[in-house]
């Protein structure tokens, strides 16, 4: 009969048990998972079981994880992901995210810009380590995202994004996203793209603070190839700052934009008239 060792496929006999596979292809391995779970040495294997042989502190290699990363996703849409470049502007509490939710999903090439260093109070929202504050954050992000997936090719660059440079740092990219804070960088990006690549779309957002419902948090299609997340009126101010939950869900809806455009899907339907409301 036919089973998937370690993602690959493997034929055994009939009466094969995971203490059997364990003992003739990885006898040192400490952890023994079948289909999702942990499983008894005497487990007596079933057509099509899905073995995953683990030894503690041992990493995979880059065609292993390749391969563990395609059979979760289907070959097919992990091939598309992973000859795609996302470009993302801004290392904070929205572009961090961005960028590790897209490292998780295999993204081929990741091009990250932003000038800032990390401090104590970006850690209530931004994915940093205590034991990197001062650095840089597209070097620290850079030193996480490998740690996540070694495979993905992390370009950081520590500078600030003018509307004259945009188009030097973000040429290659086939999908772009806007990760700033300040309401006049975010307007910057999002001008000098859309007139420099006409044909390439960017996800953008404006309005992710406070504490507000989750599911003011949307996706919506401005234009062609522009869509934007968030509820669009809730900035930061005294009183309403920014906040890991709500900030969070918003990446991840521009990530979750991201994948489906690069699998030609639209991200959302026509951006509708809707006014700001903190019930909705």
């Amino acid at each position: 009969m036919r089973i998937f060792l370690n993602e690959h496929e493997l034929d055994v006999s009939e009466d094969a048990t995971l203490q059997s596979i364990r003992r003739e292809h990885k006898p040192d391995a400490d952890i023994a998972i079948v289909n999702g779970f942990p499983c008894q040495p005497d487990y007596r294997l079933q057509p099509q079981d899905s073995i995953v042989l683990i030894r503690r502190g041992e990493q995979p290699t880059h065609q292993e994880l390749s391969a563990l990363m395609m059979a979760r996703h289907t070959p097919g849409v992990h091939a598309r992901i992973s000859r795609a470049t996302v470009g993302i502007a801004g290392a904070g509490g929205l572009g961090s995210a961005i960028a590790g939710a897209l490292a998780r999903l295999g993204v081929g090439r990741l091009i990250i810009a932003d000038y800032d260093v990390i401090e104590p109070s970006n850690l209530n929202r931004q994915q940093y380590f205590v034991d990197q504050i001062g650095m840089p954050k597209v070097e620290a992000l850079q030193q996480n995202l490998l740690r996540i997936n070694p495979t993905v090719e992390v370009s950081a660059i520590h500078r600030r994004i003018t509307a004259d440079t945009v188009a030097h740092y973000f040429a290659t990219v086939d999908v772009m996203t806007e990760a700033f804070d300040a309401a006049a960088e975010k307007a910057m990006l999002v001008s000098s793209f859309l007139q420099q690549f006409t044909t390439t779309p960017l996800v953008a957002a404006s309005g992710v603070a406070g504490y507000g419902p989750a599911n003011s948090i949307r996706t919506t299609r401005v234009t062609e190839h522009l869509y934007l997340v968030g509820d669009g009126c809730s900035a930061a101010q005294p009183g309403q700052g920014l906040m890991s939950p709500l900030v969070g869900i918003a990446a991840h809806h521009q990530a979750n934009a991201v994948l489906r455009l690069l699998l030609g899907e639209n991200p959302a339907p026509p951006m509708s008239d809707d006014s700001c409301d903190e019930n909705e």
